[in-house]
């Protein structure tokens, strides 16, 4: 737990470091519940928001991390803004790739929480990462999922972790697979892809928000089978991300 006293950011108003300390002397999941609470509060709030973003900064980011970097992106006040575009450039995390793929777009959506654009945006990626010939028929191959760099897995995935509350993102997928002993059949229909042997229609099926199941995106196309997201589940790259916690 961070300590309160250790807090550096200077904030104008007693109001806010008090804020500040409530915050941070509770837990993820009541920080989590109280993000909201300190936008209803007004300025005292967002200032306290604010603070305790920047005073993390230098700490890998944490799903209460995320929820206040989204909620402040969502407000469209200027100092807020430029708040965000002063510390935080590229969002949360450092875009990385080996193979100078561009993530900005991604970490856009995914903060403003649009979950369908950013699923089509994912299979972009991949498709990038593949290369020339996936690009051309919009869809991977097994053998490309497992030559990804880890560096851009991760990215990817970790802004679907971000900016999900942890609910989304293939560690998350990944884990529910291990739980079930890893049976793909048991998967889908764990997290929505699947009821009895139909399906989930694509798009209309699907649920783009926080309310869908644990683990329902990003999407995979498993119609041609589960070879893809085989390669992907035993990735070396997650012998680096610890599994996720469930919400």
């Amino acid at each position: 737990m961070t300590d309160p006293t250790s807090l550096t950011v200077p904030l104008p108003e007693a109001e806010s470091s008090y804020l500040v300390s409530q915050f941070l002397a509770e837990s993820e999941k009541q920080q989590l519940n109280r993000v909201a609470e300190l936008v209803e509060q007004g300025e005292p709030g967002l200032d306290a928001l604010m603070a305790i973003l920047r005073h993390r900064q230098s700490s890998p980011p944490t799903l209460v991390d995320g929820k206040i970097y989204q909620t402040l992106y969502s407000l469209p006040f200027p100092h807020i803004q430029d708040f965000l575009q002063t510390h935080f450039p590229q969002g949360l995390i450092a875009l990385q790739s080996d193979r100078q793929i561009d993530y900005h777009l991604l970490q856009k959506l995914l903060a403003q929480q649009d979950f369908q654009t950013a699923d089509s945006v994912t299979r972009e990626k991949f498709c990038e990462l593949a290369g020339e010939a996936a690009l051309k028929r919009k869809w991977v191959y097994f053998t490309d999922v497992e030559q990804f760099p880890q560096s851009d897995l991760r990215t990817i995935d970790t802004l679907w972790w971000l900016h999900s509350e942890g609910r989304f993102g293939f560690r998350v997928q990944r884990q529910i697979w291990n739980s079930l002993g890893q049976d793909f059949v048991k998967l889908w229909p764990k997290i929505g892809w699947k009821s009895g042997n139909i399906w989930t229609k694509f798009p209309q099926g699907f649920t783009w928000n926080l309310s869908a199941p644990v683990g329902h995106l990003p999407l995979l196309n498993q119609l041609r089978g589960v070879r893809v997201a085989a390669a992907l589940f035993h990735h070396p790259v997650w012998s680096k991300i610890n599994d996720a916690p469930s919400p």
